[in-house]
């Protein structure tokens, strides 16, 4: 199916905040190519997942001054990103399930929505904890970032899954229209 025509298919809520998300995500990659060095092969991921002081200063050090004024603007955006693809979420999860009126299937949306929340609120706890982990860094914030980001992860993950057995329990097809 064509993109055009999938997207006169979803609510147009859903298609406001999928396409602020995939324009954030975007721009957020543009922003972390600077980023990516021989200490920090992912960019700003990698310091998302250093763990240690040392390893946070490592990547510090190979991104220069440049490099900090790029992680600092990546850092602020993804403060917008976070809002952008948590609304795409809830508003998809709404709209996979607006048809599936069981307790079952509500109790499951339920939990997944509750899991893209708490991705969310790790991915802002995250944020804040790495923007205040560059002058300089600390064993306990680094660490304390790396927890954040694999919270951040897991809870998108488990929530993509929820929204895949959502999906893949249906019993009839999505009424269109």
């Amino acid at each position: 199916m064509p993109l055009p025509r999938l997207l006169t298919l979803l609510p147009k809520r859903l298609n406001l905040s999928l396409l602020a998300t995939v324009a954030l995500l975007l721009i957020l990659a543009l922003v972390n190519q600077p980023l990516q060095t021989g200490s920090a092969p992912q960019g700003i991921v990698s310091f998302q997942m250093a763990t240690t002081a040392e390893q946070s200063m490592a990547i510090l050090r190979s991104w220069r001054q440049d490099g900090l004024l790029w992680a600092h603007i990546s850092l602020w955006l993804d403060f917008l990103f976070v809002p952008a693809y948590l609304f795409t979420l809830i508003f998809l999860t709404n709209h996979l399930t607006r048809d599936r009126p069981g307790v079952r299937e509500r109790n499951v949306a339920r939990w997944v929505k509750a899991l893209f929340v708490a991705a969310g609120a790790a991915d802002m706890g995250e944020n804040i904890l790495l923007l205040n982990n560059m002058d300089p860094p600390t064993d306990v914030i680094s660490l304390s970032a790396t927890i954040c980001a694999l919270i951040k992860f897991t809870g998108l993950m488990l929530g993509a899954a929820g929204l895949v057995i959502i999906r893949a329990a249906r019993r009839r097809p999505m009424a269109h229209g």
